[in-house]
């Protein structure tokens, strides 16, 4: 079955809301993903017909556990991407946010896995390495701000 971007992002907004309120709701979806409530209904008889969520106008919403899977896919990417921009490359935590937004949905699994991997080889043989280059580019950053 192919699932879109837009449906991964659904349901991870969904999990998140679920693993943090311990309910979804039309508005709370809507809110976190910046759309108006009609959108959210519509994407959710989507994902209804495709069997990821179990949802009845009036009634409560929930993930099936296929659309628990992917959502819990889709997350651990964000968090693994989140984690390995801001600890690993030193980029600023609110552009790494924006980016694993994206980066997400489009990176394989085999890529991911290896993403995780560097990360700790490279966190347990070289951490000086990695404090170094993270000093130096926010040494640079700081440069340029000061320059003319």
């Amino acid at each position: 079955m192919e699932i879109t971007k837009r449906e991964e992002e659904y349901l991870e907004a969904m999990y998140m809301l679920y693993k943090n309120k311990g309910v979804i709701r039309v508005k709370d979806i809507a809110k976190m993903l910046k759309v108006r409530p009609p959108s959210v209904v519509d994407a959710l008889k989507k994902l209804h017909e495709k069997g990821l969520v179990h949802y009845e106008k009036y009634d409560r919403i929930l993930l099936t556990d296929e659309g628990r899977a992917v959502a819990e896919n889709t997350y651990s990417k964000h968090v693994l991407l989140m984690q390995f921009f801001t600890e690993i490359l030193g980029i600023p935590p609110e552009i790494a946010e924006e980016d694993a937004c994206q980066f997400e949905h489009y990176v394989h699994e085999i890529t991911a896995n290896r993403i995780k991997e560097f990360a700790k080889y490279v966190q347990e043989e070289c951490p000086y390495v990695i404090k170094q280059f993270i000093k130096e580019k926010q040494e640079e950053v700081e440069s340029r701000k000061s320059a003319p």
